[in-house]
């Protein structure tokens, strides 16, 4: 079964996550190339011991190849949740001025 690919509501919206994701994980140590962010799930891969390999990995299991995602997707949540603090106690300092 084919996996779909993913579509951004948003025009545009696809670049800036990619970007974002690179710099998350390169941020988290990771060597990513900006031209293939998604790349870097192999590196998650192998450092966790999931066999991941580029084409079919129909033979995985969902809790590994979950824990790849997970651990990438988790990163991204952390940084945008810093991200959205940092912006409302810049707007709540503002404020108070």
């Amino acid at each position: 079964m084919a996996r779909k690919r993913r579509r951004y509501v948003v025009p545009g919206a696809e670049e800036g996550m990619q970007a974002f994701k690179a710099d998350v994980m390169r941020r988290e140590g990771y060597d990513v190339d900006p031209n293939r962010p998604d790349d870097v799930k192999y590196e998650v891969a192998e450092e966790l011991g999931v066999p991941l390999q580029p084409g079919g990995n129909g033979d995985l299991k969902t809790e590994s190849v979950g824990q790849v995602g997970g651990k990438i997707g988790g990163s991204m949540v952390r940084e945008m949740v810093r991200l959205a603090e940092q912006q409302l106690a810049k707007k709540n300092q503002q404020a108070g001025e």
